[in-house]
């Protein structure tokens, strides 16, 4: 199984690149966040008549993730459900051959000190909680998407310039430990120990040719799916040529 998943910052600007991904990788499962777009939209891709079963958060102009797979979606929720009161289309779950597949668009949290990053944090705190309501660390289970957070030096082009913004601050970076903590595993450093190796890169500032980017697109996988993963990529070539997203897809492999 190849599982992806893939920050497309806007389904209706990545279309054509989007599609044209799905038939160059031919992923079995793919994840999304930053969709951008009223389920309307969603649908007008057509995904289905292509093969896809597909389950999404939508939310019109900003936001919304999605699951989508190449074999029958189950037990399909939308947003955490947790009882608070948030309008922000950002967590969709559903099950996947026996695997619980969760794609997940943690905010961006946008200053140090602001009413976002204290929204970005309690995001994380409801996430952790909601795992230890709904999921069972003990089975199978893939929590996939954009964090906004960069989990250790080596996944920061240059950490001390990054320390005091809000995808590299040592509060996000322990809501993120957090989730870790309670049972999952960093499935792209299994098989990749190296440095320099990133998922998002600046639109600015040559950020993508000088390679002046972060890993914050993971994909956080339970023990027993850990032991099935036999390789990760980060698909660099998305990340260039025209209108391109500014994240680029990450992939794992799972055996059977």
């Amino acid at each position: 199984m190849l599982l992806a998943t893939w920050n497309v910052n806007s389904i209706r600007a990545r279309q054509a690149r989007f599609l044209a991904w799905l038939e160059k990788q031919k992923p079995d499962v793919v994840c999304l966040q930053e969709l951008k777009c009223e389920q309307k939209v969603l649908d007008s891709l057509e995904l289905e008549a292509l093969g896809w079963h597909v389950v999404a958060n939508c939310q019109k102009t900003y936001n919304g993730v999605a699951v989508l797979s190449r074999t029958p979606l189950a037990d399909p929720l939308i947003g955490m459900q947790d009882g608070e009161e948030d309008p922000q289309a950002r967590l969709v779950a559903a099950t996947v051959d026996g695997i619980r597949v969760i794609s997940a668009y943690v905010p961006n949290g946008n200053g140090v000190g602001s009413e976002k990053y204290a929204y970005k944090l309690r995001w994380l705190e409801r996430l952790r909680a909601w795992l230890e309501r709904h999921c069972d660390p003990a089975q199978p289970l893939a929590l996939c998407g954009d964090f906004n957070v960069a989990p250790e030096a080596r996944d920061v082009h240059d950490p001390a310039a990054w320390e005091n913004e809000t995808l590299f601050h040592v509060d996000s970076r322990e809501r993120l430990q957090a989730l870790l903590d309670w049972g999952l595993v960093d499935a792209f450093r299994i098989h990749n120990d190296a440095p320099g190796l990133y998922s998002w890169w600046d639109y600015r500032m040559l950020a993508f040719p000088k390679n002046r980017g972060l890993r914050i697109d993971l994909v956080l996988v339970t023990r027993p799916l850990a032991a099935r993963v036999t390789g990760s990529f980060i698909d660099r070539e998305e990340r260039k040529g025209k209108l391109p997203s500014d994240h680029a897809p990450v992939c794992v492999r799972l055996d059977q």
